[in-house]
């Protein structure tokens, strides 16, 4: 248990106007500031209790519902007192003030996880899952945020970690009874074993990072020479006018960004502009920042205006986006079918619109594409912090073959020692004080 005394206070709801508002109340001091709000003598553990709340003048602040939770039983395994009042934050601002007055202080940002966290209630990743379930772009994301909350993450990586200590151990006896009868295939058995977990590790993490866009939005570029109908496509995906149509090439001089629903999954979408060779210094930025938006992107549609012959313009487009299709799913879209076709090029087209009229097509086409990114089923690492730790875990692992080839077992259980002080660091760094102070800084007020 922390040696913290301190009782804070915070609201946990969103500002803005709702039917209900949480406040929250967590330290030794919060059953006595829930009774001076309340005026009982006594609140029950875990029973919804309905009364009025009175700040310190005794002035009526609202009729809500008190909850209180015993620690070791709660979220902080302190004891916490939850006032669920009328939404808007005129009444919770109130009884916050209330419970400020009568001796709590204000919660740092993620002030309540951490106690949940250094008290042993949860651990760090399942810490980081509660703060990106909050932010989650999809269900998919949500499932998989739920699932680390309940520890399927910390189960795996605990799993690793013994069993590259469970190879420490043999290491540790080899080193300690050299002279002695050991299984002659001690040293295979140990590469063979170290081998498997690093290859797991690695899946772990080449899904991790090819599934990014399932945590924080899949980013959606839409590239193509000027004039040929990017902006259309954007207004008609967005179901209104966001972006300026125009017949004049270069009419978008910049990068737009917007956010849209696609089936369960809340994706953005980048109308870039009009990728040529520009005189103009300001479209030349534009069309470097365009660049960069492919570069950023998770999938591209390249867009080409079926109604016109293929020309440099096209072909440079071609050939960028050539760069890039090893690595991202790129939608090849002919637009403007519902006039004459002059389009000369044989490309295999994906999807063929008129952005004018239906792009249906094309939101089935992204719906599937996004679908497949489906991975409920496997574990996955949420933040960049986890897949910096897994990385110097997989190069701790590597680092470990030369030392077990030439018999240098001290060696080797140093690499092996440093891969398990980085798997802690996804789930308990309890020595690292500034780190956590900044992760859990991040999260938001009253949680």
């Amino acid at each position: 248990m922390t040696t913290t005394t301190e009782t804070i206070a915070a609201v946990a709801t969103a500002h803005g106007v709702g039917s209900i508002a949480i406040v929250r109340i967590s330290g030794d001091k919060a059953v006595e500031i829930a009774r001076k709000l309340t005026h009982k003598d006594s609140l029950k553990p875990r029973y919804a209790t309905l009364t009025n709340l009175y700040d310190a003048n005794d002035d009526l602040i609202d009729e809500a519902i008190v909850l209180y939770f015993k620690g070791p039983h709660s979220f902080t395994a302190e004891d916490v007192v939850e006032f669920q009042c009328h939404g808007g934050m005129i009444v919770a601002g109130s009884i916050l003030k209330a419970a400020l007055n009568f001796g709590a202080r204000l919660a740092e940002p993620g002030e309540f996880s951490k106690r949940a966290f250094l008290n042993g209630r949860i651990d760090l990743s399942e810490a980081e899952a509660i703060a990106k379930l909050i932010e989650a772009q999809s269900e998919d994301a949500a499932k998989i945020l739920a699932k680390q909350i309940k520890g399927e993450l910390k189960e795996y990586i605990e799993q690793i970690r013994d069993e590259i200590i469970h190879i420490l151990a043999y290491s540790e006896v080899s080193i300690d009874y050299a002279e002695e009868d050991l299984p002659q295939d001690i040293l295979e058995q140990i590469e063979k074993k170290l081998n498997e977990l690093k290859k797991s590790l690695q899946r772990t993490l080449q899904a991790s990072k090819s599934r990014e866009g399932l945590m924080q939005g899949f980013k959606v570029a839409i590239v193509g020479k000027p004039n040929v109908g990017k902006s259309s496509l954007l207004n008609a995906l967005l179901n209104y006018e966001r972006a300026i149509v125009s017949d004049i090439a270069g009419t978008t001089r910049d990068t737009i960004e917007e956010q849209v629903r696609i089936g369960s999954h809340l994706i953005r979408i980048v109308d870039t502009a009009g990728i040529r060779e520009a005189n103009d210094e300001i479209e030349q930025i534009g069309i470097k920042r365009s660049k960069e938006a492919i570069e950023q992107s998770d999938i591209v549609i390249v867009l080409f205006d079926g109604s016109r012959e293929e020309d440099d313009e096209d072909r440079a487009i071609l050939e960028l986006v050539k760069n890039y299709a090893d690595e991202k799913k790129v939608i090849y879209v002919k637009n403007k079918v519902d006039l004459p076709q002059k389009f000369d090029r044989e490309l295999p087209f994906d999807v063929e619109v008129n952005t004018k009229e239906s792009v249906d097509a094309l939101i089935v086409k992204l719906q599937k594409i996004l679908d497949a990114s489906n991975v409920a089923d496997e574990v996955m690492l949420i933040s960049t912090r986890q897949i910096q730790a897994v990385e110097a875990t997989i190069r701790s692992i590597e680092e470990s073959f030369d030392p077990l080839e030439e018999g240098e077992l001290e060696i080797f259980s140093f690499c092996l020692n440093q891969a398990v002080k980085e798997l802690n660091f996804i789930t308990r760094p309890f020595e690292n004080d500034e780190m956590l102070d900044k992760m859990f800084g991040s999260f938001c007020l009253g949680k």
